[in-house]
């Protein structure tokens, strides 16, 4: 047993036997909640052998390149074609090589046909290749009934039968689906100015606006609030749409570690006290630009330590929520709610309606930016309007989640959510699985490392009727390939028990049971003074 007694105004980083615990400290300014994170070091054993698996990859890429110069390899199709040979290359050389030696291998893992609902259970398209995954033929079959553990559909709002398909149906009867024109011309239906004051009630703030594209609300309206010369702090692990945004907007960009707040901290104090480089004259904006939930470590923000050091620091603050909103807190009002913090402390309220509202678009919500943005973002002036029934998709289900179509499923769901979350972590952590992430977020990334087995994860899963997404490098560091669970209050208990059954006879048959410590929370209890929690070893 290991007690950890700290000083309640610092953070605590915990590393243990190789088990590393981010556990931010019970501090009653901040924290209302213990605040527990796992990430639990790769052992060296297997990164040895994921850097030696990438490696002979590569080698036999190499031999099957000169093998292709020579017309011996079979498969022609991924060398260029004689009419094409005096053009520029469309791909870097590396590019083209990866794709076609170590992705191709594994290609069909991705762009699976669903022919279904995006539920709970899901109908997969059977498809085939005779070519080496260069392309794909559907054979005509269906694979019926695959529990869904990969899409966002984080409150079930996914669906088509209840009350929000029965308005969407109704309204596009009266609409139609396309407005066909944008929102200063003749594109702003009456259901939008609805829908965006529904929204700012949603969250608590003075005004909200809507967009078409989630990525589109991040890449188009940061460059509309800050360009030269202001400076922006953004997250190692931010979403490609923020960095985008963050490089289209001609602002000084400068990275810290992923939640860490003494990294965060250092480049705040640097920025005040040296200012711009050469001049050294103040920034005209420093804007911190952080997400809800990272949708690849499963990670919950330090939001409380956020906010005291964008206040000390007279910062601005950018949150992502577009897997937090809905998703956390005891109303699902996003991160804002889990922390039990003031909307009015974050500036810019950033999140989509594409993950547990079960629609599409996304929305920035704060106070005194809204009027600046419709005139002065793209993609408010120059984008089509949202689809009138994707609009009452939102709607309805926020009206159902805030309990104001005189119903308690919203918030069912809601804690549905949660009670599934913490059960499945727990039972993955019991398991052997190393798992990244906070115990609260309904992401959850399980650590596959080689290469290999990401393919073989991901085909045994669906042999066995379970739908799983598979995440490796680029998109990750090259030896922290995982698999990446979505948990939904869809889900019931047995079919999560069912899911964890076949996880475990798949992490026995691959061996992906890599964790060398099952380290536990300590059990709910009332915090005292000093002790902050309890490890069993």
């Amino acid at each position: 047993m290991l007690v950890l007694n700290i000083d309640r105004s610092h953070c605590c980083h915990l590393q243990h036997n190789h088990q590393y615990v981010y556990a931010a400290s019970y501090d009653g300014r901040l924290y209302s909640r213990p605040f527990i994170e796992y990430f639990e070091e790769t052992p060296m054993m297997v990164a040895v052998l994921t850097y030696m698996s990438y490696g002979i990859l590569t080698i036999f890429g190499y031999v099957r390149d000169f093998l292709r110069h020579w017309k011996i390899e079979r498969c022609h199709i991924a060398s260029e074609k004689e009419e094409q040979k005096d053009f520029v290359p469309l791909y870097q050389d590396f590019e083209n090589f990866y794709t076609r030696n170590i992705y191709m291998r594994i290609r069909d893992n991705w762009n699976r046909p669903i022919c279904s609902v995006p539920g709970a259970k899901m109908d997969l398209m059977e498809r085939a290749t005779y070519d080496y995954n260069w392309t794909f033929e559907y054979t005509g079959w269906v694979v019926q009934d695959v529990i869904n553990l990969g899409s966002y559909n984080y409150l079930g709002f996914a669906e088509n039968t209840g009350p929000c398909a029965d308005s969407a149906a109704e309204v596009t009867m009266k609409y139609g689906v396309g407005v066909a024109s944008t929102r200063q011309e003749i594109g702003n239906l009456d259901r939008h100015e609805e829908m965006e004051k529904q929204v700012a009630r949603f969250l608590g703030v003075e005004s909200a606006m809507a967009f078409g594209m989630g990525f589109a609300t991040n890449s188009m309206n940061i460059p509309a609030l800050v360009g030269k010369g202001c400076l922006i702090l953004s997250d190692e692990l931010n979403h490609a749409s923020l960095v985008l945004g963050a490089r289209l907007s001609g602002s000084t960009i400068r990275v810290f570690k992923h939640n860490n707040m003494q990294s965060l901290e250092k480049l705040l104090r640097e920025a005040v006290v040296h200012g711009q480089p050469r001049t050294h004259r103040p920034w005209k904006k420093i804007l911190i630009v952080v997400e809800g939930i990272y949708s690849m470590e499963g990670s919950i923000v330090r939001l409380p330590e956020v906010i005291a050091l964008k206040k000390r620091y007279r910062a601005y603050l950018y949150l992502d929520e577009a897997h937090s909103i809905g998703a956390l807190g005891p109303r699902g009002r996003g991160v804002v709610d889990y922390f039990g913090l003031d909307p009015c402390d974050v500036d810019v309220m950033m999140g989509t309606f594409t993950k547990s509202f079960g629609a599409a678009g996304g929305y920035i919500a704060g106070k005194r930016l809204i009027e600046y943005l419709r005139s002065h973002s793209h993609s408010a002036v120059y984008a089509t309007s949202m689809s009138p029934p994707v609009v009452e998709q939102i709607i309805t289900s926020m009206k159902c989640i805030m309990g104001e179509d005189g119903t308690t499923i919203g918030s069912e769901r809601v804690q549905q959510l949660a009670e599934n979350t913490v059960y499945f972590r727990k039972r993955l952590r019991e398991m052997g699985f190393i798992i990244y992430g906070n115990n609260d977020s309904p992401v959850v990334p399980m650590m596959l490392y080689m290469p290999a087995k990401i393919a073989a994860f991901a085909r045994e899963m669906l042999k066995r009727n379970i739908g799983v997404v598979v995440v490796g490098f680029p998109a990750t560091p090259i030896i922290e390939s995982r698999a990446r669970f979505c948990i939904s209050a869809g889900h019931s208990k047995n079919m999560l028990d069912q899911a964890l059954n076949v996880i475990s006879e798949v992490g026995d048959l691959l061996q992906l049971k890599y964790s060398r410590h099952r380290l536990q929370p300590s059990s709910a209890r009332p915090f005292d003074d000093d002790v902050y929690e309890d490890i069993d070893d």
